[in-house]
């Protein structure tokens, strides 16, 4: 029996949970309660609980080898992508709970409206705060790229996936698949190769 700690396709699973979720949106122009819904933010939440692994282990890349600093940088690329991570779970969350409660989509819109209307709920789930999750995202895979432990395309391919996704709801299906493509093969890649580190 083998010893080897089992490793999940983190990688793998985080871009197409994303996908599946843009899909199901399509599926429902509406947006109403329901079983679309609800499964459409059930595969959210995957994908943002997926991406916190794969960012970590972003950062044990990125770090291995290297001097204070660039681990210093790879831990803040971190801290704001596992903070941008939380706002991204609150909210799926939020919409999970309004759609469990709410008949229609009028409803739903008053329950936003009064969850919104907290003092820093609004920058904290769903303006501000997860933004830090794609930048944390984008700084990581930069940083591979430029210690050419990644190729240099693949940040680039997550940064197009961020922004067609941006651009709008309709194109996530688009966006999870960039971030698929620039993300997935790094699950082949347990161990990048590092150089060993100076002798104290």
């Amino acid at each position: 029996m083998s010893n080897t700690p089992r490793r999940w396709p983190w990688f793998t699973v985080a871009p197409l949970c994303l996908t599946v979720y843009g899909l199901i949106r399509l599926s429902d122009p509406t947006h109403n309660p329901g079983f679309a819904w609800s499964l459409g933010h059930l595969a959210l939440l995957a994908s943002v609980l997926a991406f916190v692994p794969a960012m970590w282990r972003m950062r044990r890349w990125a770090a291995a080898g290297r001097g204070p600093t660039v681990r210093a940088l790879a831990g803040a690329a971190t801290a704001a992508g596992l903070l941008g991570a939380a706002a991204v779970t609150a909210q799926a969350a939020i919409d999970l709970v309004v759609g469990f409660l709410c008949a229609d989509r009028a409803a739903m819109n008053v329950m936003f409206d009064s969850v919104r209307s907290h003092p820093g709920v609004t920058p904290a789930v769903y303006t501000v705060l997860p933004l830090l999750f794609y930048v944390g995202m984008v700084l990581l895979t930069a940083q591979l790229a430029a210690m050419r432990r990644i190729a240099a395309w693949r940040p680039l391919v997550v940064v197009a996936g961020i922004a067609v996704t941006a651009a709008s709801l309709d194109l996530m299906p688009l966006g999870g698949l960039l971030l698929l493509l620039a993300l997935a093969p790094l699950d082949r890649q347990q161990q990048l190769a590092v150089p060993a580190p100076a002798p104290v």
